[in-house]
């Protein structure tokens, strides 16, 4: 017999809650944003408006699924299973932060306040999470957006809805030595590559392709295309700055050759979930063969 769904809603501490956490008692915290020209109002609205947002969603669960609830921190600790649909309540980056961690199946997202938040990843209002919820009983309507994974030559994988940093932990300079998806290679000591997704295109990718005002195409979030940037490559006589951008078609890899220690890969800027990377070991980067799912109206 089958398993009934379960909803899994993912949410992240609220910033009245960590202020609370790190000064012990809300006056002190009303203070500490007082001497920064910030209100205790705005950060209490915020609250309300995640609380509400949870409880409406959470009220509209079928009353025969099961339920889970997760909190961004905990998610490299949480199994998801095959039966979840998985409900994200905040922003768009928590999204990001939880696909990672799945296999295919449906993401709800709920924006808690869509005043503020663009709401790319989280469009729906809380009030429609009953009707959402419905449809992923059946065969819903998915948006399925493109990952980017990272393998290592010992068998780690990461994987990333918006894009993973390649580089030294610490981010000072990084040497390596790049091969393109074209088969050339290049030395290189930079601050780091980026690669990612279209998804990822509106945001750290972005900022690389503009400062650098690069003709290079950027991907849409459904595009089975990559994009890669180096990041201030530095020219020496062991070191070239020739490849320092480009994209990974369907089948195609970009290779990493580290050439000193304490390299990392981190995904969607969530550095404490890393690979680390010693001398002489190689990172091939691609498109991932699972896709984010994520569920339309």
């Amino acid at each position: 017999m089958s398993l009934q769904p379960r909803a899994v809603v993912v949410h992240r501490r609220c910033e009245y809650d960590e202020l609370l956490a790190r000064h012990g008692t809300r006056q002190q915290a009303a203070f500490f944003l007082e001497t920064r020209g910030r209100s205790l109002d705005d950060v209490v609205a915020q609250r309300d408006a995640l609380d509400s947002a949870v409880q409406v969603t959470t009220s509209a669960i079928p009353a025969d699924w099961r339920r889970a609830e997760v909190e961004r921190a905990d998610l490299a600790r949480f199994v998801f299973g095959p039966e979840d649909v998985i409900v994200v309540i905040g922003q768009d980056g928590l999204v990001a932060n939880v696909a990672k961690y799945l296999d295919g199946q449906p993401v709800v997202g709920i924006n808690p306040e869509p005043d503020r938040n663009p709401g790319i990843l989280v469009p729906h209002r809380p009030q429609a999470a009953a009707a959402l919820l419905q449809v992923c009983t059946h065969e819903p309507r998915v948006q399925e957006r493109t990952m980017v994974e990272a393998v290592t030559d010992d068998g780690q994988t990461l994987s990333a809805l918006n894009e993973v940093y390649i580089g030294h932990a610490s981010h000072q300079s990084s040497r390596y030595q790049l091969e393109a998806p074209d088969g050339r290679r290049e030395r290189q000591s930079s601050s780091g590559v980026l690669v990612g997704t279209g998804t990822g295109a509106t945001g750290w990718l972005r900022s690389a392709w503009q400062e650098r005002r690069s003709a290079l195409r950027l991907p849409e979030p459904t595009d089975p295309t990559l994009c890669w940037f180096v990041r201030e490559a530095w020219p020496s006589p062991a070191t070239g700055t020739d490849l320092t951008e480009g994209s990974i078609t369907q089948g195609e890899t970009l290779t990493l050759l580290a050439e000193t220690d304490q390299l990392v890969c981190f995904g969607d800027g969530i550095e404490a979930d890393a690979i680390s990377l010693a001398w002489g070991q190689r990172l091939t980067i691609h498109k991932a063969s699972r896709r984010l799912r994520l569920v339309q109206a």
